[in-house]
Parts: C-alpha cells; structure tokens; sequence
C-alpha cells in the first residue's frame, strides 16, 4: 500500500472518511516523514511534540467515529506559513526579535483552514520578515530546494513548497508580496496561487485600508487542491472591508485538455528583453506554451503595451512604504537594529525619505496599470510570464548580484517579473513548466487572469496539468 504521504490531500480526504486510513495513520507516517526528511531540508519549524499530535488525531478519530467530520481536511496535518497566526505557535516571521512571539489568536486565514478540519502541527520556514525570494534567517536556518539541497528554495513560502514536494505536506497555506507563492512553486515543481486581491481576507492587519499589496493563498501538488483551499480560505469578512463579499465559485470536476481549445494565451516573455533573464529560462517557458497550443490554445508573443521603468518605480514606492510601517514598530524593541537584516533595514529607511504626494503619484501609476491590463485582458484571455528571470541559486548566497550581464540594484531586482499581477490586483498561478539542462533545477510559468477570475485561471490550470499528467507526476529523487 502507497504510504500516507503520498495521496494529494483531496484523495487523503476520502481515505479518511472512509475509514480506509485513520487520522492516526495519517498522523504517525506525516511525522515519520518529517523526522527524515526535514532534517536536510529545513522546510518545518517550530513543530509539535509527537505526542501530543497523535493525540489530537485519536480526537479525531473518535469524531469519525461518532459521524461527525469537521469538513474536508479533517484530520489532515497542515504547517501554517511563519508569517500567519496559529495560537499555540510562536509566530517568528524569522526574525530574532520575535523568537518568542506567541499570538492569542489565529488569523483568519488559520481558523478557515482549521474549522475545515487540519490539524496544525507547526510552521514553514519563511525569510526574514518574509522579505526576499530566498527562505533563511538566524531563528532557523535556510530552507533547502527539494530538488536539489545545494540551491535556494525560494521564498517568502520556501517552507511549504519545499515540504509539499518531499511529502512532508499534502497542501500548504502561503502568502504573496513580490512572487512568494508563484517563485517558490515554480522552483519546487508544485503549483502556487496568488488570488485576486481581497479574495482572502487579512483581517488581523494593523492596516485594512492601505495595505493591499500581500495577500494569503493556496500552495498544493494538485489544481483540485489548490482550489479547494482557496475556496476555504476565501469568503468575506467583516475586519477586512476590502474583501470580497462573495465566496469563490469553485468545486472539483473532471479536468480535460480539451477545455483549453480556443483560449487566446499572451507571451509576455522578457518585456521585449527589458527583464533579464539567465539562458534557458524563456526556453523552458516556450516549451510549456507548446502543450497550451498542442491542446488547441492561440499563443502570441505580446508587448507589454507599458514602459515597464516607471512600474519598477512605482513598485519601490509602494513597497517601500508598507515594508517600512511593519519595520517601524521593530525598531522600538531593544538592539533591533543588529538584529534586523540589513535588506529589511534599507527598505525602512528609504521609506522615511517618501511623502504623502510620492505616494500619490505612485497610487495614480499603479490604478492606470490597472486600467491598462483590462485593455489587454479584451484581447487575452490569460497573460504569462515566467515565475522567475534565474534558476535556483546557491542556498548560500544572500540573493543573486547579477542576471546573466546585468547588475542587481536592490536585493529583489531579480525578481521583478512578479511585480505586475501584484501592481494590478489580479491572479496569478504558478504551473510546472520545465527543468534546467541538469534535469535538478524545476522552473514555472504565470498564468495571469483578469480581476476576479480566480476560477476560470483554476480551470486553465487544471486543463494544462491534466494535458501533462506524468510531466506532473514527477518528484525529488
């Protein structure tokens, strides 16, 4: 019999509600595993002690028993990314100065996932204040790709792609900023969502009105995973007034390629070379757009229709100023700057040189932006972009100073294709594309939506992983 690690978490489900594996089972091989395998990888932090764990999975059971299910992940372990509030797990966002942060209550985000019926055994490994493409810090450690330990995982949810793709996990909770669902997904070969803003509500940010940059979402090996997750943890609420007042129409069904027949797919690419890129990464891209056009889809290689300079700065304005108000109450706590990362610190004390009309302007950049891609979007039914411009890099590096000849000016320059579904409010999903020549190196594709059309990019993904089933299939040697 397959170990109990190896179903996707919708398959999982109906094993246990079955009774074809206890909760128990579930439990003892998910911490079997993570006792081997997390050791060299460094995805899971700050996890339970095992038996207290199995103990909440007998409870579980026992509901089961008596015929009653919480809901769907009902006695599935989960690790809740270290930026989220889990009670019961100090939430460290990787910085020293909240090694022993503990919350008194979960965030929204959280409580949805829980009262569906996980079981929250610990966190994944996040950067520093979750701020870089690259999961390490001095709580932790560094996580390590799964594919290949020498190099990044990514980030800011490097933890859960990685503890997805060594099952360690059957689905995993992460959030977004500048890529960090889409980056890490790309590079772990699992699939990672960016909703549409304000589809996953924030409600315990200090800000609900201004703040709108990062959001929560889904990461999972399978499409009908990660759109059962975002369902749950989509849905208005009322301390996010920002967020949507209707929940996503989604439910699993029979994927065919079929469905991609006729879809008007616009290839970014490099921004017309504007973006650069380490060789082989468009190549990959272009070879994963081939099945699109295999099964049917009309791709075209577009041009942003935008110079993309004045996004960038419009990006920095805008990141600098939410980044700075998250450091600015850091700074109070007693040798926070020796213990701040030097990235983090940049970033607050660049924001003290804006004002109010920088802002603004930025804002008005940004809201045209917005405009623009719904212009596109008459057109296209999906943009993509890659998911990164490099290929994984050494795990030991802070972040990569140059792409191919060009020369990094801020520590996530490198990242700077991630920017534009985030600038717009849109979704974003990160599929599986391909590998680099040395076959350890897994690359992804963005697909990109309009405004609210988290569903129907689902179902795209869904249609293009059902085309390249075994493709999909594939995992860490």
């Amino acid at each position: 019999m397959p170990s109990p690690t190896d179903p996707d978490a919708s398959s999982l489900s109906r094993l246990i509600h079955s009774h074809e594996l206890s909760c128990r089972e579930v439990m003892q091989a998910t911490l079997a595993r993570i006792h081997e395998r997390n050791p060299r990888f460094n995805a899971i932090v700050s996890l339970a002690p095992d038996d207290a764990l199995l103990a909440q999975a007998d409870a579980y059971d026992a509901e089961l028993a008596q015929g009653r299910s919480r809901g769907w992940l009902h006695g599935i372990p989960v690790a809740i990314k270290d930026v989220a509030d889990a009670v019961g797990f100090p939430s460290t966002k990787g910085c020293e100065l909240l090694a022993n942060n503990m919350p008194v209550r979960d965030s929204v985000m959280t409580a949805r996932m829980k009262a569906a019926g996980c079981i929250v055994i610990g966190k994944t490994n996040v950067p520093e204040l979750g701020l870089g493409s690259h999961t390490f810090n001095n709580v932790f450690g560094a996580t390590h790709n799964a594919w290949d330990p020498a190099v990044s995982a990514g980030g800011s949810s490097g933890g859960a792609a990685v503890a997805l793709a060594q099952r360690m996990l059957c689905i995993a909770d992460g959030s977004d900023f500048m890529g960090s669902l889409r980056n890490p997904a790309g590079w772990n070969h699992v699939f990672g969502m960016r909703p549409t803003q304000g589809r996953v509500p924030n409600g315990t940010n200090p800000d609900v009105w201004i703040d709108q940059l990062a959001t929560e979402g889904p990461m999972a090996r399978t499409v009908q995973d990660l759109g059962r997750l975002l369902a749950t943890q989509s849905g208005p609420d009322a301390r996010a007034p920002l967020s949507f007042q209707s929940t996503l129409d989604w439910s699993p069904q029979p994927a065919e390629p079929a469905a991609l027949r006729g879809l008007r797919i616009g290839w970014l690419g490099s921004l017309g070379g504007y973006l650069p890129m380490e060789d082989g990464v468009l190549d990959v891209c272009r070879d994963a757009l081939k099945h699109f056009e295999s099964a049917g889809a009309a791709v075209e290689e577009i041009p942003l229709g935008r110079d993309p300079a004045p996004l960038w700065e419009c990006w920095l304005t805008w990141r600098r100023a939410l980044v700075g108000s998250r450091v600015d109450p850091l700074l109070k706590l007693p040798q926070a700057r020796e213990k701040i990362k030097p990235e983090a610190l940049w970033e607050y004390d660049t924001s003290r040189e804006l004002s109010f009309a920088d802002f603004m302007r930025a804002s008005q950049v940004r809201s045209s932006f917005y405009q623009h891609l719904r212009g596109l979007f008459e057109q296209w039914d999906v943009l993509v972009l890659p998911s990164a411009q490099v290929w994984p890099f050494d795990v030991n590096l802070r972040w990569p100073q140059r792409v191919g000849e060009h020369a990094m000016d801020t520590y996530h320059r490198w990242m700077e294709v991630t920017i534009y579904a985030t600038l717009a409010g849109v979704p974003g999903l990160c599929v599986p594309a391909g590998f680099h020549a040395n076959g350890r190196w897994p690359m992804g594709i963005q697909l990109i939506g309009k405004h609210g059309a988290d569903a129907f990019l689902l179902r795209v993904a869904a249609a293009y992983e059902a085309l390249r089933a075994d493709f999909m299939r594939l995992r860490p040697g």
